[in-house]
């Protein structure tokens, strides 16, 4: 929870508003009308006027100012950065660095991985050994955050002038200067941009950038808050025998996604969607969560990241305390009964029964849930009761993208978009989960039609192809 002092004077005005306190101030403008026309009451000052006053601030300390996403972009990455299994592999075992079991199970993760032969690594990773030192690292900033800065750009008519906030994201890249200072440098924007780098937040990390862009929008007014997320692969690559660190080298691609919001009051007229709820919760002050996925050195002083096989419950759990905090303040009421009766019944009736899980469909639309694995996904659509349409984005995203860290979310958006599937009035729910652990859920609400978007990047000439049956389980 946010405990700073703009955030308190807006709770604390919104439920001043709820009290009996305004219930007094036409009360009050009553009387004294009562007063001044009847018996030509004439006081020092008048409760009349003042009572607007009070009225007309509370009301405008009250309430929040309204965030727009006006657009996005996510990146395609060039085809000759294709790596298909056999390549990957072949590249694995020329590397003369990983034996034959550690092989084997590299091979077993890509095959179930749920991802396609046509996903993408960079292009120090095509090297044998990989070129993990730091300008490659660089470069591949570059490949990553500028085209997609500039096709945003190029979308929403912008200039970088215009930028008043700057969040990048990239969990496991934190180089000096900062990823933020790169991108300023290279579109030359404002002096006085508010900028902000975060790392180290896992595959989360878009989602947290946008509740923190929802905060600085709420101080900070008539502004433009761009952010960028990605995850840098370069000096990410493990190279020793641990399997539960051999993971990642599998699992994670290529991409990276620009959006851009608004709290102007013309951006409402150009946006696509307007932010109706933010929720975030971790569960970092647990040792068994916090330390079911950690990077470190092995027995040999090689840096990966640790994936223990406590992680599926810790994400369950993280999910969870999550979605019953967002379901308390989203879902209709007969929801909430049949949730707390289930709840009840099972506690003081009958310890076998389930507990109702309350159906979010009834409000949302639309789901874009963290592609971390086909398994994952579905286990994740069970507990929410989606179908396989409701997993459709996520799992067509993992097949032909792979799991891109904190950007998956916005190709599954791009991807219901290209399917021309959201319509004026849908709701749209982005699940961030990341390394700490902890989760983030984003509502969005589309303020307009969306069509023509199957023409754009990153499902333009491959959007007819899915979707496919999906990955295995």
């Amino acid at each position: 929870m946010d405990s700073s002092p703009d955030h308190f004077l807006l709770r604390y005005s919104t439920q001043l508003l709820h009290t009996p306190f305004i219930i007094l101030i036409p009360i009050l403008t009553s009387i004294e009308a009562y007063l001044y026309f009847s018996h030509a009451w004439h006081p020092f000052f008048h409760i009349f006027p003042l009572s607007f006053l009070v009225v007309s601030i509370i009301f405008n300390l009250a309430s929040p100012n309204s965030v727009y996403l006006v657009d996005f972009s996510c990146l395609k990455p060039p085809s000759f950065f294709r790596v298909p299994f056999s390549t990957f592999l072949e590249n694995a075992t020329l590397m003369d660095i990983f034996d034959s079991e550690s092989i084997s199970f590299m091979a077993r993760t890509l095959m179930s991985s749920g991802q396609s032969e046509q996903t993408c690594l960079p292009p120090a990773l095509h090297f044998i050994p990989p070129k993990t030192h730091l300008q490659e690292s660089i470069n591949e900033v570059h490949i990553v955050l500028f085209p997609v800065m500039d096709d945003l750009l190029t979308k929403t008519h912008l200039s970088p002038s215009d930028i008043d906030i700057l969040i990048v994201n990239c969990s496991g890249f934190c180089p000096s200067p900062s990823l933020s200072s790169i991108v300023i440098n290279k579109y030359s924007m404002r002096n006085d941009i508010k900028s902000f780098n975060l790392s180290g937040m896992g595959c989360s990390a878009s989602a947290i950038a946008i509740h923190l862009a929802e905060n600085l929008l709420q101080v900070h007014k008539n502004s433009n808050a761009v952010v960028l997320s990605t995850e840098i692969l370069s000096n990410g690559w493990y190279a020793g025998k641990e399997r539960s660190k051999l993971i990642l080298n599998c699992l994670f691609r290529m991409g990276s996604a620009a959006i851009l919001l608004s709290n102007k009051t013309q951006a409402k007229e150009s946006s696509k969607y307007k932010l109706i709820k933010t929720l975030r919760t971790q569960r970092a002050f647990d040792d068994k969560s916090y330390l079911s996925g950690l990077r470190e050195e092995d027995t040999d002083g090689k840096l990966g990241v640790t994936l223990t096989r406590d992680l599926l419950h810790v994400a369950g759990e993280t999910l969870r305390s999550n979605i019953t905090i967002l379901g308390a303040s989203i879902l209709p009421l007969s929801e909430k009964l049949r949730h707390g009766f289930s709840r009840l019944r099972k506690r003081f009736l009958d310890k076998s029964q389930d507990i109702y899980i309350p159906n979010f469909k009834t409000v949302i639309q639309h789901f874009c849930l963290p592609v971390s694995g086909g398994a994952v996904i579905r286990e994740i659509g069970k507990v929410l009761k989606l179908n396989d349409k409701d997993v459709e984005a996520a799992l067509t995203t993992l097949h032909r993208f792979g799991n891109q860290s904190s950007s998956s979310l916005w190709y599954e958006l791009a991807y219901l978009e290209a399917k021309e599937r959201v319509e004026k009035g849908d709701r749209v729910w982005q699940i961030g989960m990341g390394t700490g652990p902890k989760c983030v859920s984003l509502i969005w609400e589309c303020i307009r039609p969306i069509s023509g978007e199957s023409n754009n990047e990153p499902w333009a000439d491959v959007i007819d192809r899915y979707p496919i049956l999906g990955p295995p389980t």
